[in-house]
């Protein structure tokens, strides 16, 4: 298997950083943090957050068992787009929720290259993780 080239730990972090901020960002200065009609911060709660992110999931599946385009942009494919709007939404959740935390997926991605169970010889096992 031929490796693919990962960026440095430092262009990680930085464009990570720069997606959370992009993300949050972009909810926050379009109102989405604010009552339209007050213009009061309001807090979201969690199975509001994780719902939203799972209906772009869902979206998204809903594009490929139908071979379906982006209805908002009919010259894209749905499950790109949907994939991306999960982003933007997971993105924008790390940027309110967790600004410090942003390392963490650079620490995640790293103990996943470690797992034993991710290794390919380990998938093969009877009961190893087949996708």
């Amino acid at each position: 298997m031929q490796k693919k080239p990962i960026p440095s730990d430092d262009e990680i972090l930085k464009a990570t950083r720069v997606l959370v901020d992009a993300c949050h960002g972009r909810a926050w200065n379009t109102g989405w943090y604010h009552d339209p009609r007050t213009g009061e911060e309001v807090q979201r709660n969690w199975g509001e957050i994780f719902a939203l992110i799972h209906s772009e999931i869902s979206e998204a599946l809903e594009g490929h068992r139908k071979s379906l385009m982006a209805d908002k942009l009919p010259h894209r494919g749905m499950v790109p787009v949907e994939l991306f709007d999960a982003v933007i939404r997971i993105f924008d959740t790390i940027g309110r929720e967790f600004p410090d935390d942003v390392p963490a997926l650079l620490e995640k991605t790293r103990f996943n290259d470690r797992r034993a169970d991710h290794k390919p010889e380990n998938r093969l096992l009877a009961n190893g993780k087949k996708f």
